[in-house]
C-alpha cells in the first residue's frame, strides 16, 4: 500500500466516525419524557439502518477490488 491510499482510508475512517458520532449524539437521553399531552404524536419513524449498512458493505468491497485490481498492474 502506498502512503496515498493509507491517506485516503484514514480520511475515510474519520469521516465515518465524524458522521455515525453526530447520529449517536442526535438521540434523546434517559428520562427525556414523553409527548407533552395535547400536542399531536410525531410521525411515523422510517428505518434507515438497512441500506445504509448494505451501500457500506458494497463500497468496502469495491474499494477491496479496486485495491486488489491496482496491485495486479504492478
Amino acid at each position: 500500500m502506498n502512503k496515498s491510499s493509507l491517506v485516503h482510508a484514514f480520511y475515510g475512517a474519520v469521516a465515518c466516525v465524524l458522521f455515525t458520532a453526530g447520529a449517536a449524539l442526535a438521540q434523546p437521553g434517559p428520562g427525556s419524557g414523553g409527548p407533552v399531552p395535547g400536542t399531536p404524536p410525531d410521525p411515523a419513524q422510517v428505518p434507515i439502518d438497512g441500506g445504509v449498512s448494505l451501500l457500506l458493505a458494497a463500497g468496502g468491497a469495491y474499494g477491496l477490488k479496486r485495491l486488489r485490481a491496482a496491485r495486479a498492474k504492478k
